[in-house]
């Protein structure tokens, strides 16, 4: 059985350390951080990853 793709919105922020701070809303506590744009990306989908293998449901604002 493949795996589903899903699509999640990421709010993304820059702190006042010069850091980027994303977080996506339809999943609780999945938040993280990267020094450039892309390497948020890339964490933030590993911290995505995560919560769906540990059973997060999103809630009723994802994309699917």
């Amino acid at each position: 059985m493949g795996k589903q793709a899903r699509e999640f919105y990421v709010v993304i922020e820059r702190d006042e350390d010069g850091y980027y701070v994303g977080e996506v809303p339809q999943l609780r506590a999945c938040y993280s951080q990267g020094q450039t744009p892309e390497e948020l990306l890339e964490n933030i989908r590993e911290v995505i990853q995560m919560c769906l293998e540990e059973g997060e449901e999103p809630s009723a604002g994802s994309l699917e």
